[in-house]
């Protein structure tokens, strides 16, 4: 029955909010962990209990889980048992009550401007053929231009990159459209690389072969490049470029842009639109990693903050 329920909570949310893939999946993962625990006690969601649930959450923390996964694990439970109780699936919500762990509070790790120079450098130098050297350039000048998503990137259409050659039309969550201004390095590399794809177009509709839709294609299954190839890709641009691997991710060059851009005058209101956050406060967190760096310098380079003799 557990089955059933999560396929009928996760078509609804695919439905109702345009849920990406990535994160039905996370969800899917989440709730079969929890469905195939309850199972072990000859229980399930339809007919656990609180006591059920809190202990399920306590072997989460006897292993050592962090409170970022216990409390992603206790929102899907709770977001199940929601839909449940809505769907008339069950007349109560065993979850309702049950309180989260928190989150530990850390601040996302970023890269100093001359860090990101160094990689965008490496990534315009770094491919076997002019065409992956293009390519490369372009995904890194787009992500450090935007402060896209890495599945934003990696799957944005040809048709987004046409038009305005100032701006970029990006597809966020749940299927919401923003509009984000490109740097002049930013153009000049997506310029470079849509000729490339013009003419490989071109190269196809005469052998009779379609051209692919994607701005970043690939002859995989999803026809563009992966999220984990990209990945993958910029350790590789981060060794060349001197940076320390650990540091740099997709999602590392997201925080740079805002830091980076709320460091330079930009407003936050500003920043939230581009990054595409529903609210301002989760991009109020960049404030707090701005303040951290400025005092990390101050630490670092002021006279009266060394040690003296």
């Amino acid at each position: 029955m557990s089955g059933r329920w999560i396929s009928g909570f996760l078509d609804a949310i695919a439905a109702e909010r345009g849920a990406a893939a990535n994160t039905l999946a996370a969800y899917q993962r989440d709730l079969d962990h929890a469905r195939h625990w309850l199972a072990g006690r000859d229980r399930d969601f339809s007919d656990a209990q609180r006591a059920d649930l809190e202990a399920y959450l306590i072997q989460c923390d006897a292993e050592g889980l962090s409170k970022a996964t216990r409390a992603r694990r206790l929102s899907a439970i709770k977001q199940l048992y929601r839909f449940a109780f809505e769907e008339g699936l069950r007349t109560d919500n065993p979850a309702v009550q049950i309180a989260g762990p928190g989150r530990d509070k850390r601040l996302p790790k970023t890269l100093s401007e001359e860090e990101v120079d160094r990689l965008l450098a490496a990534g315009a130098a770094h491919g076997r053929s002019p065409a992956d050297r293009m390519r490369n350039a372009c995904l890194m000048q787009l992500l450090y231009a935007t402060g896209m998503r890495v599945t934003e990137l990696v799957s944005l259409p040809v048709a987004a990159a046409r038009g305005d050659p100032r701006m970029l039309l990006i597809r966020g969550k749940g299927g919401k459209e923003r509009m984000v201004p490109l740097s002049p390095p930013a153009r000049t590399a997506l310029a470079d690389w849509l000729g490339h794809l013009d003419a490989a177009a071109e190269a196809h509709r005469a052998e009779g072969r379609p051209a692919s839709p994607f701005l970043f294609p690939s002859r995989g299954k999803a026809g563009h490049l992966t999220r984990h190839a990209f990945y993958l890709l910029i350790k590789e641009f981060a060794v060349r470029a001197g940076v320390s691997p650990e540091k740099v991710t997709p999602h590392t060059l997201r925080h740079a842009f805002a830091t980076h851009l709320l460091a330079n005058g930009a407003d936050l209101r500003a920043i939230q639109t581009l990054l595409g956050h529903a609210d301002v406060a989760t991009t109020e967190i960049y404030t707090h990693v701005l303040d951290a760096r400025l005092r990390e310098l101050v630490l670092d380079h002021h006279p009266l903050a060394r040690d003296t003799d």
